[in-house]
């Protein structure tokens, strides 16, 4: 076992079925994000698997992705041996397009799976986050049905979701389709699971993988003292954490946030965006981060996130700004629900049917 994987690095999810708890994403490699270095994001997946982040993220619909961690997993294994990936676990996800929603088949349903499959070079899928655009297309259950088939079948290990409101969760686990785990965002910016998802989590059993924690980078020193940038950014991630930061309750209650970050940094010694994942991290039943880089090394600030511990005086100081703030409204992801909304008119919803 790496020195670097203690106990406190790691979290059981149910008997038998462990990750770590920063997982590896996947998003900013997929397309839209900037040219990817492919040799390089290979290499940095064995850099973050050997220093004990051995729980990779992914999707269907990440460009390119899945077949990037197919790639790592046949790479490893050929130098290392065939135990050498023992400790990896692949979290992967369903999102069949808006536009099929309502035409949906169990034949499509097993064709993405076995998609997914082959691309990441697997027997079996540790775990599949099932994601369903439109509620107002009342098929998830039927849907989520078969992809229970697929796990009897053998084709998947785990079925948790990703961004079903808790109402959602519910009903889902009313007819007999208990996700093992709901995948969210969770920021000091986006604390949309506190009222409602987390205490169905304590009651249930289910735990949170959370995405969205540096909200796309602005939870850094880089926007530390920088004056409102408006709309115009250079990717599509940080439009989007712009508008969250315009629910929190503007620029100016950011800025306060950050200096207060700031301090706690400087307290401890590590950077603004590490106290802000181990914020999350510290969350009730929150048992992993998902840390995303395009490229450069952030591996060793990641890895001080797994052993800061935040005190009472620093949450404290961070809930002195936190209680001024305008909370966004409603359940995790639901003003994105809105197609027509600011939040949602910025999402993609029909990337699993390009050729990739």
């Amino acid at each position: 076992m790496n020195p670097l994987q203690h106990s406190h690095h790691r979290i059981e999810l149910a008997p038998g079925y462990e990750i770590s708890r920063l997982l590896k994403g996947g998003w900013q490699l997929a397309g839209g994000h900037g040219d990817v270095d492919h040799a390089g994001a290979i290499a940095d997946m064995a850099a973050y698997y050997d220093a004990g982040i051995t729980t990779f993220d992914c999707a269907d619909i990440y460009t390119g992705v899945e077949e990037m961690i197919g790639e790592f997993r046949a790479d490893y294994l050929q130098r290392h041996g065939p135990d050498s990936l023992s400790q990896l676990r692949v979290h992967t996800k369903f999102v069949p397009d808006l536009a099929i929603l309502p035409t949906i088949d169990k034949r499509q349903v097993e064709q993405i799976i076995d998609r997914s499959l082959k691309r990441l070079r697997m027997e079996r899928l540790d775990l599949v986050q099932f994601h369903w655009w439109d509620y107002g297309v009342p098929r998830y259950l039927e849907v989520a049905h078969w992809l229970l088939e697929l796990q009897r079948a053998g084709k998947i290990d785990r079925v948790g979701g990703t961004n079903f409101d808790t109402a959602h969760v519910r009903e889902l686990a009313d007819a007999g389709v208990p996700l093992f785990s709901m995948q969210v965002q969770y920021s000091l910016l986006d604390q949309r699971p506190l009222p409602l998802m987390t205490p169905y989590c304590e009651q249930s059993g289910m735990k949170l993988l959370c995405y969205g924690s540096v909200a796309g980078g602005f939870l850094s020193e880089r926007w530390l003292g920088v004056s409102n940038p408006g709309q115009s950014f250079e990717n599509r991630s940080l439009v989007k954490y712009k508008l969250i930061i315009d629910d929190f309750g503007g620029w100016d209650l950011f800025q306060q946030l950050l200096v207060q970050l700031k301090q706690i940094a400087l307290r401890h010694g590590v950077s603004i965006s590490t106290v802000a994942m181990r914020w999350v991290l510290q969350q009730p039943s929150v048992a992993a981060v998902i840390v995303g880089v395009r490229r450069g090394d952030h591996l060793a600030d990641h890895l001080k996130v797994l052993d800061l511990q935040l005190d009472a005086a620093d949450l404290a100081s961070l809930d002195a700004v936190l209680s001024q703030r305008s909370a966004p409204s409603g359940d995790v992801y639901a003003v994105e629900r809105d197609l027509e909304g600011r939040h949602g008119r910025i999402m993609k919803y029909d990337l699993n049917d390009k050729p990739h």
